[in-house]
């Protein structure tokens, strides 16, 4: 008697080849080769699903298939992680690795359901741009006809000129970051789930409907039942998700007053606060200061002046980050909208306005006060599911040194 267990979309079914007096069992063709099995369901308690195919008819639909590179038969996988991205195309099949890759797809669902039910529309932005979007990141150049082009970093200029068409919109795409990273936090290539909205106050705004889109994608990851194969707890996403100013949480971690921005050990630990003070898996930090935000970013009125002469005086901004289980995940906030503090912000910055003539446009025809924020998709899976690294998670991963398969 031999045990052949089929896999497909569903999950797994065992088959029970036997062979009889005077009669010759099925050969079972070699591990991952594709098949049709016809037989008779039989009922089983030990069996997957309660249930076993028996008295099989075996066809193979292919050649017999190689030897796997990695085994896909054991309950994990235990090959490392250069061996199981130098062959992702198999080692995805493993059930334990698909369904990390269904959280993701559960995540979107959520994140999907969650705006367009809020009134938000889906947008399709260029992801061939003329210009740099963000200030702080590289970017990988192309050749564009013989013009410069560049890969986009978000799209950012994008849905803020969209918002002045459909008030709320949303998108989910690839962005692309040059930058020089190696840790297990970064790829040049990641998912952005992007939202802006107009007519907002300010950035706790943006930050409710933040909220409202979280607790969607974690209610979807749970109704998906993948978190529950995968053995890993889906957060709960409080109704008022804690904030703390940027200088209270620098104080908090005993870091100096003068830091520019939060090191990771510093996240940790407000991860680690906010678990134990509030039972929560997240925290936001707001008022960042105007130095270390991009020039769209509107500052926090009446908060001082800034010791390195940011835009208007001010030292803090109306924008967040809120950290996951001790992770940076988001970054969102409140954007200028009106043309002359575009100007000024962007001269501040030694750079010519015309430069950004097409995305300025939108500002001198009239825009609303607005918001917005992006979720990196594969880093919010890989908190989600505990990995230890976010390429454990993106099917294709692309980073500093690799761009296969």
């Amino acid at each position: 008697m031999t045990f052949l267990v089929l896999r497909d979309r569903t999950g797994l079914a065992q088959v029970v080849v036997r062979s009889g007096p005077g009669s010759v069992a099925p050969q079972v063709p070699p591990e991952e080769t594709t098949v049709e099995v016809t037989g008779t369901v039989t009922a089983n308690p030990q069996a997957p699903a309660g249930v076993e195919v028996t008295a099989p008819v075996i066809t193979p639909l292919t050649d017999a298939a190689e030897t796997p590179p990695v085994e896909l038969w054991r309950p994990a996988l235990t090959a490392g992680l250069p061996t199981l991205l130098d062959h992702a195309a198999v080692a995805w099949r493993h059930p334990a690795q698909k369904a990390r890759w269904e959280v993701a797809a559960a995540s979107l669902r959520g994140f999907r359901a969650t705006l367009d039910a809020a009134g938000f529309t889906e947008i399709c932005t260029p992801k061939l741009v003329g210009t740099a979007t963000e200030s702080g990141a590289n970017v990988f150049p192309v050749d564009y006809f013989g013009r410069p082009a560049y890969l986009a970093q978000s799209p950012q200029f994008y849905k803020q000129q969209m918002v002045g068409v459909f008030e709320r919109v949303y998108e989910v795409g690839p962005v692309f970051r040059a930058e020089p990273h190696d840790t297990v936090r970064h790829l040049a290539e990641y998912r952005s789930l992007d939202v802006e909205l107009g007519f907002v106050r300010d950035h706790r705004d943006v930050l409710a409907v933040l909220r409202d889109v979280l607790a969607g994608m974690a209610d979807a990851v749970r109704d998906s039942g993948a978190a529950e194969r995968l053995g890993v707890e889906v957060p709960e996403v409080p109704a008022q998700i804690p904030v703390l100013h940027f200088a209270d949480a620098l104080a908090l971690v005993g870091a100096p007053s003068d830091e520019p921005d939060l090191a990771p050990e510093h996240e940790r630990a407000l991860g680690e606060w906010a678990l134990a003070e509030h039972g929560s898996d997240f925290v936001a930090v707001e008022g960042y200061p105007m130095a270390k935000r991009p020039f769209y970013t509107h500052p926090e009125p009446g908060s001082g002046t800034a010791p390195d002469g940011a835009p208007g005086g001010e030292r803090w901004s109306n924008s967040f980050d809120l950290l996951f289980r001790g992770l940076e995940l988001v970054t969102g906030g409140k954007r200028l909208h009106r043309y002359a503090d575009y100007v000024a912000a962007i001269e501040a910055r030694g750079e010519d306005p015309a430069s950004y003539a097409s995305y300025l446009a939108a500002f001198r025809h009239g825009m609303p006060p607005h918001g917005g924020f992006a979720i990196g998709l594969e880093r919010w899976v890989a908190r989600l599911v505990g990995a230890a690294n976010v390429r454990e998670v993106t099917p294709f991963p692309r980073d500093l040194h690799r761009l296969t398969p």
